[in-house]
């Protein structure tokens, strides 16, 4: 299945029936007086998150969604039928944005959340609901009120607990591959990691969740290279790991791009908990390693961590302190400062 994580969708209401203007008609009844019904409600476009959804590639196909009319009143005291709803079923964590792409309508965080994008209209009333004791005869009914026509967006952005950032080729996928199920695609050659991957992560008889995106490069705000779309995906985690490749010649300008990229980019993003990691030191010899340390240490002002996402040196160490941010946030977020603690 191919991975979409925008779409635009043209959605309508259903219009309300019109009321109906008819009079009793019986052999026997010289005043049969007005039995006109009401017009049906119309259709409403509802989107709800569901279950086993990780695409909007079901948007690609189908763009157009327009619910049904409700019917129109008849005789005899007949109300119209109601026009029947349509539900777009979109993955947790879909945002819906209005036609300018920028205002939110709803996030949909959670599985089983709904929210009505465009309500039916109502039905007309018929002229029995007109009829009043000096009005016995009423001649008028009410149409039903039109449908409402908008254009929308959905965006997805991915629900993990974490998120990989580096450049092109710093061993994101790799170090995904490593530690989880997924099975990303691996080079030699920048650029492998072409859509999201999630992976399952487990450590310490613990698991979460870690999101790998496409490797930002210089510029990626302006468009450059893949451009940062796909930082949406990251926008929800937890916590960031911030992968270096450590045979690179200019580690400390590595680490610099990645978080200009996060500052351009706005919101909160740039200050979420970060972890730093120091890849490939397997490729290096007890001097380089020392070297590429202390200048990654002076750029980003923090601890930082050694790993080899091929030999799997210092990964676990790694998992566990992604696994004591996520711990810390959750405790942070729900107030509870006697949480469960943990100690990379």
């Amino acid at each position: 299945m191919k991975f979409l994580d925008l779409a635009k969708v043209y959605i309508r209401s259903g219009g309300g029936g019109g009321g109906c203007v008819s009079f009793r008609r019986e052999k026997y009844i010289e005043y049969g007086g007005p039995d006109g019904g009401d017009g049906g409600k119309g259709g409403s476009v509802i989107v709800e998150a569901v279950e086993g959804l990780n695409t909007l590639i079901d948007f690609r196909y189908q763009q157009h969604f327009f619910a049904r009319n409700g019917q129109a009143g008849m005789g005899s005291q007949r109300t119209g039928k109601d026009g029947a709803d349509i539900l777009l079923k979109v993955p947790a964590g879909t945002e819906i944005l209005d036609e300018d792409e920028e205002t939110v309508i709803a996030d949909l965080s959670e599985v089983a959340q709904q929210v009505v994008l465009a309500r039916g209209g109502n039905g007309g009333f018929g002229n029995l609901h007109f009829k009043s004791a000096t009005n016995q005869a009423p001649r008028r009914a009410n149409p039903g009120q039109p449908g409402i026509e908008r254009t929308i967006w959905l965006r997805l952005k991915l629900i993990a607990d974490v998120g990989l950032l580096g450049l092109p080729n710093a061993g994101k996928s790799t170090f995904l591959a490593a530690t989880s199920n997924a099975r990303p695609k691996i080079a030699d050659y920048p650029f492998t990691t072409l859509h999201p991957n999630l992976g399952v992560v487990g450590v310490d008889g613990h698991e979460f969740v870690i999101a790998d995106i496409p490797g930002l490069i210089a510029g990626a705000h302006e468009g450059r290279g893949i451009g940062d779309r796909f930082l949406g995906h990251v926008e929800r985690c937890s916590a960031l790991l911030h992968i270096v490749d450590g045979t690179s010649e200019e580690v400390a300008a590595d680490y610099q791009t990645i978080i200009t990229e996060l500052e351009a980019y706005g919101g909160d993003l740039a200050e979420k908990p970060r972890i730093t990691v120091l890849n490939k030191i397997d490729a290096l010899d007890e001097e380089e390693r020392n070297e590429a340390i202390e200048t990654l240490q002076k750029a980003c002002g923090t601890r930082v961590y050694t790993m080899s996402g091929v030999s799997s040196e210092g990964v676990t160490q790694v998992l566990r302190a992604l696994r004591a941010q996520i711990v810390a946030r959750i405790a942070e977020d729900s107030g509870d400062e006697d949480d469960e603690t943990w100690r990379p």
